[in-house]
């Protein structure tokens, strides 16, 4: 199914895009439809299920530049692909531009790293 939808934008030609279409709800009529549209929740800005994910992605990263070694144990127990290093590295200079009062750059490179992890946990990239 993943193969067949990365495949749709090859056809170029109309009928070739057609009968594409028509195979994958063929290959669709097979699949969970509920799965599917939970994971399209998650992925239109629209959804409260969007907004609830990123705003608790948002309290991950306020809490994990506020915080201490503790909060960072905690987020690496709920996602444990996360490489500590680069999150110590990352949650430093975010604390340092905060102390500068500096623009919060490195926060949003924490906050792109943590979405990402989370897109990998649950299946979405």
């Amino acid at each position: 199914m993943r193969r067949a939808l990365a495949d749709a934008p090859k056809h170029t030609a109309n009928i070739a895009r057609k009968r594409h279409i028509m195979f994958i709800g063929k290959l669709m009529r097979d699949q969970d439809t509920d799965a599917i549209l939970t994971l399209l929740d998650q992925l239109d800005a629209s959804t409260r299920q969007y907004n609830e994910r990123f705003h608790g992605l948002e309290r991950w990263r306020d809490r994990l530049i506020a915080g201490d070694d503790a909060v960072l144990e905690k987020f690496v127990l709920d996602y444990p692909e996360a490489d500590r290093q680069q999150l110590r590295s990352l949650i430093r200079q975010a604390q340092h531009e905060l102390a500068q009062n500096k623009a919060p750059a490195t926060s949003r490179k924490i906050f792109k790293y943590i979405r990402e992890l989370d897109e990998t946990q649950r299946g979405l990239r």
